[in-house]
C-alpha cells in the first residue's frame, strides 16, 4: 500500500496504532549545482524507503519544506524560518498528529534543524506524546553538497543535478571551519556553497547510501528508544550523533 499520507482519503487513514513518519528538510542552497530543496528531497526519500521497510501501520506526512538555515543566508534562494519559527510548526505538527496517530517521528535532513528538534520534541515528549525523531546521519558524509548529497541525488533526481557546474568547496574539517562559519556562514568559508567534493559523486553511490540510511533509520524507528532529547538510538549502535 503506498505510505504517502497525502494521497488517501481521510477513511483510508488508519487511526489507532499508527506511525507517522514527518520528513524535515530544508530550503536552502547546495552549492552551484544542487537544488535547494536537497535536504527535502533527501529526507523525504530516506522516510519513504524506512516506511517501507516498517510493518503495521505507517505513513509518511507531506515533508516540511522550510527549517532553520541561517548559516546560508548569503546566497539566493535560501529561505530560512529561523529555530523559534521552527520549533513552533514543529510542536503543533505533534500535537495536531497526536488527535487521530499513536506515534510521530520527524526525519531530518538538514543539520541545522537539530536544536529546533531537540527542543519541540522534549516539550511534546514533557506533555505526553509518543514523539522522537532521527537524523539522515549518512557515515562518513562531507558536510554539505560533496560527495555524499550529490550522489543520492544523482540517484533520486539526475536530472536536477548540474554536473557541469558541479566544484569542490571547502574540504577541511567541519570542526575547524566551525567558528568561522558561526560568526559569518557559509559564504565567509565557502564562497560556492560547498563544504566538501562532489568529484567522483554517482548515482550508484548514492543508491547504496540510501539503503543504508533507510534500514538505519527502520531499525531507530522500530525500537523507538529514544534518547533524553528525543533522538532515536538504533538497537546496539548507541546513540546517533
Amino acid at each position: 500500500m503506498d505510505t504517502e499520507l497525502s494521497r488517501r482519503p481521510w477513511p483510508r487513514v488508519p487511526a489507532a496504532g499508527t506511525t507517522v513518519l514527518v520528513p524535515v528538510g530544508s530550503t536552502e542552497q547546495h552549492g552551484p549545482h544542487l537544488p535547494l530543496d536537497t535536504d527535502t528531497a533527501i529526507a523525504r526519500a530516506v522516510a519513504e524507503r524506512a516506511a517501507g521497510r516498517l510493518d503495521g501501520s505507517v505513513v509518511v506526512a507531506p515533508a516540511l519544506a522550510y527549517g532553520n538555515s541561517g548559516e546560508h543566508a548569503g546566497f539566493p534562494g535560501t529561505v530560512s524560518i529561523g529555530h523559534e519559527a521552527l520549533c513552533a510548526v514543529l510542536v503543533e505538527l505533534v500535537r495536531s498528529l497526536g488527535l487521530w496517530a499513536t506515534r510521530t517521528v520527524f526525519v531530518n535532513g538538514h543539520g541545522g534543524n537539530g536544536r529546533s528538534l531537540d527542543e519541540a520534541v522534549m516539550q511534546m515528549r514533557l506533555e505526553g506524546h509518543e514523539v522522537a525523531w532521527t537524523g539522515c546521519d549518512f557515515p562518513g558524509s562531507d558536510a554539505h553538497a560533496g560527495h555524499t548529497e550529490t550522489s543520492v541525488m544523482l540517484h533520486l533526481a539526475p536530472e536536477r543535478v548540474d554536473t557541469h557546474a558541479s566544484a569542490a568547496g571547502n574540504t577541511s574539517p567541519l570542526a575547524e571551519l566551525l567558528p568561522a562559519l558561526v560568526a559569518g556562514g557559509v559564504r565567509a568559508v565557502a564562497p560556492n556553497g560547498v563544504l566538501g567534493d562532489p568529484t567522483g559523486a554517482s548515482a550508484d553511490e548514492g543508491r547504496r547510501l540510501l539503503d543504508i540510511q533507510a534500514e538505519t533509520v527502520a531499525r531507530r524507528v522500530a525500537a523507538f528508544a529514544p534518547d533524553a532529547r528525543g533522538r532515536l538510538v538504533a538497537p546496539g549502535r548507541g546513540t546517533q550523533t
